[in-house]
C-alpha cells in the first residue's frame, strides 16, 4: 500500500494591513505554489490547523482559502489522506480561437505530431455534419495530435478546403488558424456542439489514457465574415485535462 506523502509547509507571507482578504492572499499564495511547481500533483498540503497555528489564522479563513482552490479545480480533499494538489485542467472560454495560441497564452508549450493529410471524399454523414454549401469544394482532411508541455492533450481533425493550399508540413509548425490568417482568411463566426464519450482503444493509445476513459468531443463549422465556409473541425479532448468554460446572461 502506498504511503501518502508528507504534507509541505509553504514559506508564506500575509500583509495584514492590506485591503486585499487574509483568506484570498492564503488562497493565492498556495496557487502561486502550485502554479511555479512548489507543490507538485500528488503533494499534501498542511491542514487547517497546522496553516491557522503558524500564519496566525482562524480556522474559517484558512478553510475558505483551501475551499477556493478546492472549486477551481487545483486541490482536492480525501478522507484519511488530507488536502491534496491535483493536476489542474486546460481550461478555454468558448471564443472563436485556435488550440494552439490559447496553450501559447496560458504559458505552456503547444507541440503537434501529424497523424494523417489525406484528400477526402463527401459522404452523406460528413455533408450532414458540415451542413454548408460547398459546391464544387474538395476537401483535404487532417488529422493531429495536440501536446501541451508534451502532454496528450487532443486529438484534432479537420477538414478544410483544398484549394487553400495548406501543406503537411505548414501543419508540423504553425496552427490551423494562424495559417488561415495568413492567407488573408478572417474568421468571423462558428457554431459548436460539444459532447461527452468513451474514448476509443486507439484514442485512449493517443492520449496516454488507461481505457475505459472518458473524453469531450466538439464539432465545429467556421466561416469568414462574408459568411463562406472555412473549415470543420471534430476534435477530442481528455477530460481529465481539460475543460470548456462560458458566460451566461439573462
Amino acid at each position: 500500500m502506498t504511503e501518502p506523502s508528507v504534507a509541505k509547509e509553504l514559506d508564506i507571507t500575509l500583509e495584514r494591513n492590506s485591503p486585499v482578504p487574509l483568506y484570498y492572499q492564503l488562497a493565492q499564495s498556495i496557487e502561486h505554489a502550485i502554479a511555479s511547481g512548489t507543490l507538485a500533483p500528488g503533494d499534501r498540503l498542511e491542514n487547517e490547523l497546522s496553516l491557522t497555528t503558524r500564519l496566525g489564522l482562524s480556522r474559517p479563513t484558512a478553510r475558505q482559502a483551501i475551499q477556493e482552490l478546492v472549486k477551481k479545480g487545483l486541490l482536492v480533499r480525501k478522507r484519511g489522506v488530507g488536502t491534496q494538489v491535483v493536476r489542474s485542467k486546460f481550461s478555454r472560454d468558448e471564443r472563436l480561437t485556435s488550440l494552439n495560441d490559447d496553450l501559447a497564452k496560458a504559458g505552456k508549450v503547444p507541440g503537434t505530431r501529424l497523424l494523417e493529410y489525406t484528400p477526402v471524399e463527401m459522404t452523406d454523414e460528413l455533408i450532414d455534419a458540415i451542413d454548408a454549401d460547398l459546391g464544387e469544394i474538395e476537401l483535404v482532411m487532417v488529422r493531429r495530435l495536440r501536446l501541451a508541455d508534451d502532454m496528450p492533450l487532443a486529438i484534432l481533425t479537420n477538414y478544410l478546403p483544398r484549394h487553400y493550399g495548406i501543406t503537411a508540413e505548414d501543419l508540423q509548425v504553425r496552427g490551423l488558424y494562424d495559417l488561415l490568417r495568413g492567407l488573408g482568411i478572417n474568421l468571423k463566426i462558428a457554431h459548436q456542439r460539444i459532447n461527452a464519450r468513451l474514448l476509443t482503444e486507439e484514442e485512449a493509445a493517443l492520449l496516454d489514457e488507461e481505457p475505459p476513459a472518458a473524453c469531450l468531443t466538439a464539432d465545429r463549422v467556421a466561416y469568414d465574415d462574408t459568411g463562406v465556409f472555412v473549415e470543420f473541425g471534430r476534435h477530442v479532448y481528455r477530460s481529465a485535462h481539460y475543460s470548456i468554460q462560458s458566460s451566461l446572461v439573462v
